[in-house]
């Protein structure tokens, strides 16, 4: 049992799951997009969308995208903190097949024209596991430094991106790996032991078959 599951996390309540997790969820998909957030849609599920509104998960997510911290305490005031910034943000439902009932699907946009799609599952007690990146499946806590590979389903990528990090003297804690079909698109979620420096991010990138990497490290 961890002391989360006892005395839960220091956060701006009155929900460690509805609104510490759902705070949590939009911190998290703020650094795996990295770079402020111009536009969002999030679309809520199950009791996030039953509930949500009176434990505050709507302005929680909104101000986690915004990069607020689960304790800041201007996350009640999260839908004005984004009219300043300029951030437009619009909620909606959606049903998750099988989905856990603390979900939420957020599709988010920058000034660059980038865009990311993420679901997120707040599980208690102030943590949460991202499920799924882009329509690919994925299972990580953003509680250690983590890398997001999206690659060709084909031989070679696997090891060439674990030789890497080994070279680089970065330590695999957990590898998972996806795909969406034999061939087609895959992802690796790495979770790590140490913080992923900008040139080994670089040369990951730049390695035949990979196609983006995106990497998520809290401490920063």
């Amino acid at each position: 049992m961890n002391i989360l599951d006892i005395i839960g996390p220091v956060m701006v309540g009155p929900s460690s799951s509805h609104t510490a997790g759902a705070a949590r969820i939009g911190q998290i998909t703020r650094k795996l997009f990295g770079e402020e957030v111009t536009e969002a849609k999030i679309y809520l599920h199950g009791s996030f969308l039953a509930t949500g509104k009176g434990h505050g998960t709507d302005r929680a997510l909104v101000a986690g995208l915004m990069g607020l911290n689960v304790d800041d305490r201007r996350i009640p005031d999260s839908f004005e903190l984004a009219a300043e910034r300029g951030m437009k943000f619009e909620f909606g439902a959606v049903n998750l097949q099988n989905g856990h009932p603390n979900s939420v699907k957020l599709e988010v946009s920058g000034a660059s024209g980038r865009k990311l799609e993420v679901v997120g599952i707040s599980v208690g007690g102030g943590r949460v596991r991202i499920s799924e990146i882009d329509g690919l499946r994925a299972d990580f806590s953003g509680e250690a430094p983590t890398l997001v590979v999206f690659n060709e389903d084909k031989p070679g990528c696997v090891v060439r991106v674990s030789l890497k990090l080994g070279l680089a003297g970065i330590n695999i804690a957990t590898m998972q790996v996806y795909r969406d079909a034999r061939g087609g698109h895959a992802v690796m979620v790495i979770e790590v032991d140490q913080k992923v420096p900008d040139d080994c991010i670089k040369d990951l990138e730049s390695e035949n078959g990979i196609e983006k990497v995106t990497y998520l490290c809290m401490e920063d």
